[in-house]
């Protein structure tokens, strides 16, 4: 007579090929899996869809936890483990930052002067206060870089965030070697707890992609076909012409395979999270894969989180250019070089203000003379197509921190080696801190 098999024998016979699949396929390949059985889910059966929507929700609801904690952080300990005589590169990349940025707001407004948009005013966006100048939005920043600590990592004020942890940093430069390991170690267990919630993503992914298709679709956008194709071509136009001609610039060599690696695994993640600050483990992810250097991608990737908003330049200047073009107001060449300058700066300032670009389009409009009314009205229209528009930006925006990051790195700190696996595109952003799979 056969033995019986042992408790959890056939589960864990079911389970194994699974788990072996899951350690040598990469992530950005198991991202891609999730995303075609979401939408498949939502077309052939939508109230299921619906339901997986929950496991979207957690994904960007750790996301979103662990972040700011990842700041606070990796921030404190790489700028207290400094070592005195240590180049880092925060200015160059700083200087890129502003560079796309401005470079964003300049193909915006030229795609609109080209290819000129008519809005159809319905009801204004009701229940959100815009700023009313420029003066309140930067006083809205200095008022976040002076946040309580607690209340900043509670909010996921990143300014607040990293003002205190560049001065815990300061700080720490002059603590004993323990107190520094300490901080060392924090960092690193935070490290490992991110790598834990990277993992996740792909659940993360279906879960969003089915809720949403079954939820929107594509029908809300139907109307503004227009207005958004000039959004999503400038956007693409910078992703894929002028990010890889600023790199091209800095590291004179081929640039896509960088920017075509960082678009495809920090760009896809945040097109569906929605959210820079959640992505900014991901990017960090990236970057240390990279082998760049620490103490300059643990501060330029969440301050790119922060100021670092090509996206939102383009959805500035584009919306602005399209009331101004509705109402009949001409816009001469000096008056558009004066939005990109303006599209540029608000931009820098919307991650300080909740809606982020779409509520800064009213300071741009008042260039023109568009009355308060009429631009929220706007900001109305960019809520419609923000499914597709802020996600697009997203994407955007948080794909050119990591790519900004790694040209200055390779350029000039010499840190990554030339035999950097850049072309390797696929390889899992993991993979390389994750040491069960350096094993296998």
């Amino acid at each position: 007579m056969p033995l019986p098999a042992p408790p959890g024998f056939f589960s864990t016979m079911m389970f194994q090929p699974l788990l072996h699949w899951l350690r040598r396929t990469g992530l950005v390949t198991q991202i891609v899996i999730g995303l075609i059985l979401g939408i498949a889910l939502a077309l052939l059966w939508p109230q299921a869809a619906l339901s997986v929507g929950l496991l979207g929700t957690l994904f960007i609801s750790a996301l979103k936890a662990v972040a700011p904690v990842l700041v606070l952080v990796l921030v404190m300990a790489a700028i207290g483990n400094h070592r005195p005589g240590k180049v880092t590169l925060l200015k160059p990349v700083l200087w890129l930052y502003l560079v796309g940025t401005l470079a964003a707001a300049i193909v915006g407004v030229g795609a609109s002067m080209l290819f000129p948009s008519v809005l159809h005013f319905k009801d204004a966006a009701t229940g959100v206060a815009a700023p009313g100048d420029i003066r309140e939005v930067l006083m809205g920043v200095l008022l976040s870089a002076v946040d309580n600590p607690v209340n900043a990592v509670l909010k996921a004020n990143y300014i607040g965030i990293l003002v205190w942890a560049i001065g815990l940093g300061v700080a720490l430069r002059h603590a004993s070697a323990t107190t520094q390991k300490v901080a060392s170690d924090l960092a690193n267990g935070v490290t490992f707890i991110i790598q834990a919630v990277i993992r996740c993503a792909p659940l993360g992914i279906f879960g969003l992609v089915a809720s949403t298709v079954a939820t929107t679709g594509l029908e809300a956008l139907s109307g503004y076909v227009h207005v958004l194709c000039v959004l999503l071509g400038s956007m693409l136009c910078v992703a894929l012409v002028v990010n890889p001609a600023i790199v091209w610039w800095k590291i004179r060599r081929n640039p896509y395979p960088l920017v075509l690696m960082c678009l495809r695994e920090s760009g896809v993640t945040a097109f569906f999270t929605r959210s820079s600050a959640a992505n900014i483990p991901i990017n960090m992810a990236i970057a240390k894969r990279l082998n760049l250097d620490e103490g300059t991608y643990s501060v330029a990737i969440p301050l790119g989180a922060t100021i670092n908003m090509a996206g939102a330049a383009i959805t500035i200047s584009v919306l602005t250019l399209a009331a101004a073009h509705t109402l009949g107001i001409a816009v001469d060449i000096p008056t558009a070089l004066l939005l990109c300058v303006v599209s540029a700066l608000c931009a820098c300032g919307a991650s300080g203000v909740a809606g982020g670009s779409l509520l800064l389009i009213p300071l741009a409009c008042s260039m023109f003379g568009i009355s308060n009314d009429i631009a929220m009205q706007v900001v109305g229209i960019g809520y419609i197509i923000s499914v597709l528009q802020d996600s697009t930006e997203t994407a955007l925006n948080s794909s050119t921190d990591v790519i900004f990051t790694a040209a200055v790195c390779l350029s000039e700190d010499g840190r990554a080696p030339a035999s950097t696996p850049l072309s390797d595109a696929s390889a899992d952003t993991a993979t390389a801190a994750d040491p069960a799979q350096r094993r296998a």
